[in-house]
């Protein structure tokens, strides 16, 4: 036994059905007009509060909660004595493509909680050998009387306990992921990453890696997914959304084969994300259906929180790769409402700081009674296992070894918003939406290179 670690014994264990099966599972859902099913959570959000790391050998950060390992211990006795006596789901996927970071990831549930792996199977891809020892293992028991995640990461196990959220389990194994990159001298990111295909300002076409660092809500799947408007000799190739993994010479490895969006406020306007979000395929939470099965993404009645899984095969402008070559422009995405101008240039100290600070605004992805307030969250990145600083000073290493990589600071909010001014809002379509095709490149960002 290694820490937390153990063998599973249920009463019985369904082993990784197929995606027909886990659906036909699942037939709780609501089915949508589109073919698509919504399920509905009891918990609706990631439970911060009650997650915790076991600290027994792994330096915490600030923001950190630990729990000590015998304490985890315990529970995680009790947790095994009960599904002794249940019916389990067991499904194995791979995490990442590249020889140099790939991971087997194998994920347990009780079999009343079918729409869980359901999603997750989507997310991640079919894995190499089923039958092999896994690099990561999550534990979801939504049942569970009490609410408490607990990682113990030398393990590479999680516990999630008490939560139904598909994002518990998303996040357990990306979590321990980061922290495995770390210690193989990579760096995990909370980001999204694309390659867009530009002209010079000798109108030579070239290809410019982008990662996009956010907190949920901020927009920056939207900006993932954006097409920008290129056509012709120009375009995109959308690659990773949610977290990626960089080597010290800016080689980004992808993570995961579907995107996880947030559904508050989806519309045509969106025109990659929305189209992929009418696909057969999709997968929501929380989304507002109506009588006629329409799906009402305007409607926050259940939470701002609405979450769908989309495959990356139904999203225009995904290409065969999910890695970045090279890491050409990071973006820093903020939500402020003050004096942080639309887009400032930043050198590799300012980069390093900003990464540091991670000023932006709360969402309901993450506490829903704070959202709109003030928010710093180290790298954007509420999934950090270890002491924050060892981040920024690894960034920092990756920069100054790389001085071709740019690094910009982004403002989705509003600029001059103060008492009795509602400032002005800063939209998609100041920066290049697919309608103002006809403005001026330099309108568009981090297009010019």
């Amino acid at each position: 036994m290694l820490r937390l670690r153990r063998p599973v014994e249920a009463r019985a264990i369904i082993d990784n059905p197929p995606f027909v099966t886990l659906r036909e599972m699942a037939r709780e859902g609501q089915n949508t007009e589109y073919g698509s099913v919504n399920h509905l959570t009891r918990i609706r959000n990631r439970s911060a509060k009650q997650t915790y790391i076991v600290e027994d050998g792994v330096r915490l950060g600030i923001d950190q909660q630990g729990i000590s390992l015998a304490k985890a211990q315990v529970i995680a006795s009790e947790v095994h004595e009960y599904l002794r006596g249940r019916t389990l789901i067991r499904l194995d996927r791979q995490m990442g493509r590249h020889p140099d970071f790939s991971l087997h990831c194998r994920f347990y549930v009780t079999a009343e909680y079918a729409r869980i792996p359901l999603q997750w199977h989507n997310m991640l891809f079919d894995p190499v050998d089923r039958g092999a020892e896994p690099d990561l293992v999550s534990i979801q028991i939504p049942e569970w009387p009490e609410r408490v995640i607990f990682c113990d990461p030398p393990a590479g196990i999680t516990y999630i306990l008490g939560s139904d959220y598909f994002g518990e389990c998303k996040k357990s194994f990306l979590r321990k992921a980061m922290y495995l990159a770390k210690k193989r001298g990579f760096l995990g990111f909370h980001a999204g990453s694309k390659e867009l295909k530009v002209r010079d300002r000798h109108t030579v076409a070239k290809k410019v890696g982008f990662i996009l660092f956010g907190l949920s809500g901020t927009g920056k799947t939207t900006l993932t997914m954006h097409d920008h408007g290129l056509s012709g000799a120009e375009g995109v190739a959308i690659r990773q959304d949610d977290v990626l993994i960089m080597n010290p010479a800016g080689y980004c490895y992808g993570t995961e084969n579907g995107f996880y969006i947030k559904t508050e406020g989806l519309d045509a306007s969106q025109c990659v994300l929305y189209r992929a979000a009418l696909s057969p395929n999709a997968i929501f939470e929380n989304v507002c259906v109506d009588d006629r099965g329409r799906l009402v993404f305007d409607n926050c009645a259940l939470t701002a929180n609405g979450r769908g899984v989309i495959l990356r095969s139904d999203v225009s402008g995904t290409d065969g790769r999910i890695d970045l070559d090279k890491a050409h422009r990071i973006i820093f995405i903020t939500r402020h409402d003050d004096v942080v101008p639309p887009l400032a240039r930043l050198n590799a100290e300012q980069a390093a700081a900003y990464f540091m600070l991670g000023e932006s605004t709360e969402t309901s992805a993450g506490d829903p009674a704070k959202e709109g307030e003030p928010k710093r969250e180290v790298g954007t990145n509420p999934f950090i296992i270890g002491p924050e600083s060892e981040e920024g000073n690894r960034l920092l290493e990756i920069l100054n070894a790389n001085p071709d990589i740019e690094c910009y600071l982004l403002n989705t909010g509003s600029v001059g918003k103060h008492k009795g001014d509602s400032g002005m809002n800063i939209t998609r379509r100041r920066f290049g939406s697919p309608d103002d095709r006809d403005r001026p490149r330099q309108h568009q960002v981090g297009l010019r290179s």
